[in-house]
């Protein structure tokens, strides 16, 4: 770092009983109280310096008793004015970035100006501070942290916004014409440590974000000016933004647990004592990063996103930010993780261990992006038509789902409906999420986007088995989300002997696997015409493989399916047709969105023929006498 020295005479500034005297033939005739301190000097050698002394000298009357001058306010305190004392009297001083500021502040407050005298103080400090700590990258950054003790002089000075632009300045530099100094930076370090930069600069390759770490010591209005600075240049990558933004977060905001609890860093600020006012502080720089965070998707991570999320919601920040964070995660969010959706809910009206709604609001936005509406008119529903199953639409709408015009790709959702489905299974296990929320996540993404459901089905059963007293009712209602022709073999398997599902997504899963594994095996050429009549109302295609088990979510040992130890065919029979036997789950009344009634469902199932009889004997016993005539 640069320096520089004024004056030649050794200093003869010395203390005797708290008071600060210069050793002089002459005897003190002023004295100079500076906060609380006492210093015993002379008129000529101050008063030829510096203006605002003479003009309080001259409203005393002549004295033999030394002048005394009050200067309660003085910025820098008693080392800046001792430093101009010196200066005064021609007493060798040493300027460098880290007290110029302070020098600067008090010569200007004794206007040590160009009219008191020709070469005074205030001409050299500016001349030192334009040729030298404007050139050098570390002079800049120090001098610039040196400001926040001295605000109000700085900005009114000029040196704080003059550090901005030359901090600016260099970093929008081409790096191959600039030679700067990179003692912060640990990648930079070793680079500069044994020659002076540029040669070390055209040989040894330097990342083009090590600038980031050395300002990252700026507290934060500094440092969102100077971010403001570089932007404005419009020569810096977005990405290069978002990288310097997630090294200053790291830097100074505190560490979050998955359970939502605040561990402070060592580098939080050491004068804030309360909890209150270092949360205060950490909201007002969260809200600064989102601020400064660049409007090119893919400047930074969804993953950092998600955490500054985390911390907005811990922190409480405001909602402005907080839907600014939703929005931007919504529009990247097919690279998030399901640990990067477990934000913890702190929320007093409600139980759940999780933030459900914002990562409600996270996929609505997802599914914003630049969305049409649909291209077919709204179905008018009757008041005798109940709710359809997710089975009986997901083919009716999928088509015109998946023409809908959107900037996010057709892969980017299948992903993200991998996503929400490993999501649902974290969240399933929590006792006190409702029902109404467990669906609308599940129903939030399109029908379309889930290739199977294996991994939606390992949700449910996860959610049935947390809420054992979830009634039929609503069993039936979770299960209206299941799409039971898009679930693999051992999906299906499992699903046969689930005796906490609806009869009728078993009745479903047995009818399906069945006729796709008669088909699949050879053993007919060609489904009678009832069977057909009955899959073409659910539009199965039984010529087409079950798709294979999604292995893409981790699930928990006892949430694992196994197709070791099940039930053996006639077994399962019985398990069914105990099922059957309870009349609570086959109303009479229960009317099917095809205009089918379950009773007459049934009586098709019954009078389909013995071929195959192999599937014939894993669903349940019919009329032999029927099929005998068959």
């Amino acid at each position: 770092m640069k320096f520089m020295k004024l004056g030649s005479r050794p200093d003869t500034f010395y203390t005797t009983e708290a008071v600060r005297s210069v050793s002089s033939e002459i005897s003190s005739d002023l004295i100079v109280q500076v906060k609380g301190s006492r210093y015993m000097l002379h008129k000529f050698p101050l008063l030829s310096k510096c203006l605002r002394l003479q003009r309080l000298c001259s409203e005393f009357h002549e004295s033999a008793q030394p002048q005394i001058v009050q200067l309660p306010d003085f910025p820098g305190g008693v080392e800046a004015f001792e430093l101009c004392a010196k200066f005064c009297y021609g007493i060798t001083i040493t300027l460098s970035a880290f007290n110029i500021v302070s020098a600067r502040c008090a010569a200007e407050y004794l206007q040590m100006t160009e009219d008191v005298e020709k070469g005074n103080l205030i001409y050299k400090l500016e001349v030192f501070f334009n040729s030298c700590i404007l050139h050098g990258w570390k002079d800049s950054i120090v001098t610039l942290q040196s400001t926040k003790s001295y605000p109000l002089w700085s900005e009114d000075l000029g040196i704080t916004s003059r550090c901005i632009e030359a901090i600016a300045s260099r970093v929008l530099s081409h790096p191959s014409k600039v030679n700067l100094s990179h003692s912060y930076s640990r990648r930079g370090r070793d680079d500069l440590s044994s020659c002076n930069g540029t040669e070390s600069l055209r040989h040894r390759p330097v990342s083009k974000g090590w600038w980031a770490e050395d300002i990252a010591e700026l507290g934060i209005d500094l440092y969102w000016r100077t971010i403001i600075a570089i932007k404005s240049g419009g020569k810096v990558p977005s990405n290069l933004i978002g990288d310097a933004l997630k090294i200053y977060a790291s830097r100074w905001l505190p560490n979050i647990s998955k359970d939502g609890t605040i561990m402070k860093r060592a580098a939080s600020d050491p004068d804030s004592d309360s909890i209150g006012e270092i949360t205060s502080k950490h909201r007002f720089l969260l809200e600064s990063i989102v601020s400064l965070l660049p409007a090119e998707k893919g400047a930074v991570s969804c993953s950092f996103l998600l955490k500054l999320l985390k911390a907005a919601n811990i922190l409480k920040a405001s909602s402005s930010s907080k839907m600014e964070l939703a929005r931007r995660v919504g529009i990247q969010l097919e690279e998030a993780t399901v640990n990067d959706l477990l934000i913890p809910s702190l929320s007093y009206t409600n139980d759940t261990l999780y933030d459900l709604d914002i990562v409600m609001i996270i996929l609505e936005q997802f599914m914003l992006q630049g969305q049409s509406p649909p291209t077919t008119p709204p179905r008018v529903k009757g008041s005798f038509e109940k709710r359809r199953s997710r089975s009986a639409e997901n083919v009716d709408f999928g088509f015109q789902e998946s023409r809908r015009s959107s900037s996010a790709s057709h892969s980017s959702k299948l992903r993200v409906a991998k996503l929400v489905d490993g999501y649902l299974q974290e969240i399933a296990r929590d006792v006190n999420l409702p029902l109404s929320k467990m669906i609308a996540l599940a129903e939030a993404v399109p029908d379309f986007a889930r290739l199977d459901h294996d991994d939606l089905y390992r949700a449910i059963d996860i959610y049935l088995k947390a809420h054992p007293d979830l009634s039929k009712s609503e069993r039936k209602r979770l299960c209206r989300i299941l799409d039971c022709k898009k679930l693999s073999v051992e999906a299906c398997m499992h699903a046969a002997q689930n005796e906490l599902l609806p009869l009728r997504v078993v009745v479903q899963v047995l009818f399906f696997e069945q006729a796709r594994a008669a088909m699949a095996g050879g053993q007919v050429t060609e489904l009678p015409n009832n069977i057909k009549a009955l899959l073409a109302t659910h539009n199965v295609d039984p010529s087409r493989p079950p798709a294979p088990l999604s292995t893409t979510t981790t699930v928990a040992a006892e949430d694992q399916w196994s197709i070791s130890g099940l039930k053996s065919p006639k077994s399962s029979l019985s398990t069914l047709r105990m099922k059957l036997a309870e009349d609570d789950d086959l109303e009479e009344n229960d009317i099917h969105p095809d205009g089918i009634g379950r009773s007459s469902k049934l009586k098709a199932l019954c009078s389909i023929p013995t071929r195959p009889k192999r599937m014939l004997s894993k669903l349940w016993s019919i009329n032999r006498s029927a099929s005998e005539k068959n």
